[in-house]
């Protein structure tokens, strides 16, 4: 999975527009960021690709970049 499908699937889980998430966007700009969405990603991260996110990890990041940085080489660029 590249790191825009793995954006695409978590804007759909989100209920957002496609497109409307980018990797340069801060948490705090992002519509409906909040502990729901936290555990969204987390799920798509253990669902599709195989990855554990914990909650503290989600805490610390800062930016959608930062996010996807957790999934490490599990997605593709």
């Amino acid at each position: 999975m590249t790191r825009g499908e793995f954006l695409r699937t978590l804007e759909g889980e989100m209920e957002l527009p496609p497109g409307s998430l980018n990797e340069r966007q801060a948490l705090t700009d992002v519509d409906g960021w909040d502990s729901m969405a936290a555990l969204q990603f987390i799920a798509l991260a253990d669902d599709k690709v195989g990855v554990t996110i914990s909650g503290d990890q989600i805490a610390k990041s800062r930016t959608v970049s930062e996010l996807l940085s957790l999934l490490g080489d599990a997605l593709t660029p």
